[in-house]
């Protein structure tokens, strides 16, 4: 059966329009319902529990749009929420991590991999843990950096100053032997260049939300979702600045010419 439903994003800030906007190239005829939660950014510090009642939150929220699927397009609130919320829901709910670790297990050479990301994902040992169950023979080390999300919230990512933050941020790796490295959080694609020039050209970087599109494209096959054509408009959503957001959109998906609107967190903690 196909159905032109959208199909439903969230994430704790503008970082998850990185997997929108793979999405939206890659699948041109499915709609779009983003929440960007950029009211309570940023998500790495907070405990699990916490994070876990955020996503359910947005989650219920656009329930009520129809969604035909759910995408956590945040690595924090996948290791929090995932499974919790694939229980909860009637439709399919895909996270970020399972994607970027498998494509990190095909794309290394010497099993050595990195991973970048918040320090609420690095604690939760999620990915360590996937990529051992693809890799028994994998080594994983995870870095927490957490100056990342706020540089590229902040529109600084693009600015000379944004080098220095990366390159102070990354520095325990400085002597690593990995031959990949994950980008754990969906904001660290917009800082790929400084990440890239860190480690170096013969670095494979993994951007798990662009792997995670092809979950998405998998899982509307295989349900039978597909949309034959381009049903509702795309909407977006944000708990904090409308004007930060629709720059920073402006800045990533000029193509796509975003107008957020405004959602109150005190709306989302009604839902639950």
């Amino acid at each position: 059966m196909m159905n032109v439903n959208p199909i439903g994003y969230m994430d704790s800030g503008v970082g998850g329009l990185t997997v929108v906007k793979e999405a939206l190239r890659q699948l041109p005829n499915e709609s779009v319902v983003f929440l960007g939660d950029q009211g309570r950014l940023p998500y790495g510090p907070r405990d699990a529990n916490e994070v876990r009642r955020f996503s359910e939150q947005i989650a219920r929220f656009e329930l009520q749009f129809d969604i035909k699927m759910f995408v956590i397009a945040c690595n924090t609130a996948t290791a929090a929420a995932l499974p919790d919320l694939q229980a909860k829901m009637d439709i399919p709910v895909v996270g970020v991590i399972a994607p970027g670790s498998r494509a990190a297990v095909s794309a290394t050479k010497n099993h050595q991999i990195a991973v970048l990301a918040t320090d609420g994902t690095t604690k939760s040992g999620a990915y360590p843990e996937m990529i051992a169950q693809m890799d028994a023979k994998a080594g994983v080390v995870g870095l927490g950096c957490p100056d990342f999300v706020p540089l590229v919230e902040s529109g600084k990512y693009l600015k000379p100053v944004a080098q220095t933050i990366v390159d102070a941020g990354l520095d325990p790796l400085a002597t690593s032997q990995v031959d990949t490295v994950v980008l754990g959080c969906t904001h660290y694609p917009l800082l790929a260049p400084q990440i890239q020039r860190f480690f170096g050209k013969g670095v494979t970087l993994i951007d798990a939300g662009k792997e995670t599109v092809k979950t998405i494209t998998a899982l509307l096959d295989y349900y039978q979702l597909a949309s034959p054509r381009k049903g509702r408009p795309n909407r977006y959503f944000t708990t904090g600045s409308v004007v930060d957001f629709n720059q920073l959109a402006a800045e990533w998906m000029p193509e796509e010419h975003v107008s957020a609107q405004a959602v109150a967190v005190s709306e989302l903690e009604a839902q639950i």
